[in-house]
């Protein structure tokens, strides 16, 4: 089976060279396919990572959380980015999301997305559910190969 950044270059529309520009399909396709990516969020003055096992629905990511700095930032700072990549023996990728998180607090909304494959990768309690709410969604993928040849 070919793997997901191969099958993301092979399928590409636009390329130059080495690289290509995703479309929003593939993009979503990349980030359905991708258990795990990093949301950055701005927390006192500085911008912080946490890498977060996810799901997609209906154009949105959803991830869960326990209390603690990053809930408390997306509620002072709700402007975030998501990114994920990958990569194989022939190619790699890029997808990043600008958006914006918000919690879920209605209880409809909390009992819809506990229907969705989602559960924690480590044994602790998640039981606060955001989603991002994308404004830009843009990717790349890139041919893997050696550097050309310097200085000639």
């Amino acid at each position: 089976m070919t793997d997901l950044a191969t099958r993301l270059w092979d399928n590409a529309t636009t390329r130059e060279g080495p690289v290509a520009v995703l479309s929003e399909s593939a993009c979503w396709r990349a980030l359905a396919d991708t258990p795990v990516g990093r949301l950055a969020v701005a927390i006192g003055g500085a911008i912080e990572l946490f890498p977060v096992n996810f799901t997609t629905a209906d154009g949105r990511i959803l991830f869960r959380t326990a209390p603690g700095s990053k809930l408390a930032a997306l509620a002072a700072h709700p402007a975030v980015a998501f990114e994920i990549d990958g990569f194989d023996d022939t190619a790699a990728f890029s997808v990043v999301v600008h958006g914006r998180a918000e919690r879920l607090d209605h209880q409809d909304e909390i009992d819809e997305a506990d229907l969705l494959p989602l559960t924690p990768w480590i044994p602790t309690l998640k039981y606060r559910w955001v989603r991002i709410i994308p404004a830009e969604v843009s990717g790349r993928a890139f041919r893997r190969g050696p550097e050309p040849e310097r200085y000639v």
